[in-house]
């Protein structure tokens, strides 16, 4: 993926809801199917890695990433992006 194609998906991210919360427990096997699921149905997702969580928000967004196929798009402190495009219904254009 390019610079230019992040810095689009980037900006679309900055509107979107945090939709995927990563707590105590850290990253379980629910998270992940819950995590897939999000990207299948709206490709572009922002995660948050609450305060009192064993993992940091760069460990969560690879560890994800490596799981579900996505691409790390962003990562600012608590809170990251990450992008799959769907593999039924693809939306989102990035050129």
């Amino acid at each position: 993926m390019t610079g230019k194609q992040r810095a689009k998906l980037r900006a679309m991210a900055n509107t979107i809801d945090t939709i995927l919360y990563i707590g105590k427990v850290g990253i379980t096997d629910h998270t992940v199917k819950e995590c897939y699921d999000a990207l299948e149905a709206r490709e572009l997702i922002k995660g948050c890695v609450q305060q009192g969580a064993p993992i940091g928000a760069r460990e969560a967004l690879t560890e994800l990433c490596e799981k579900t196929g996505a691409e790390p798009i962003q990562q600012i402190g608590r809170r990251f992006v990450m992008y799959r495009p769907s593999r039924e219904n693809p939306r989102i254009v990035v050129e």
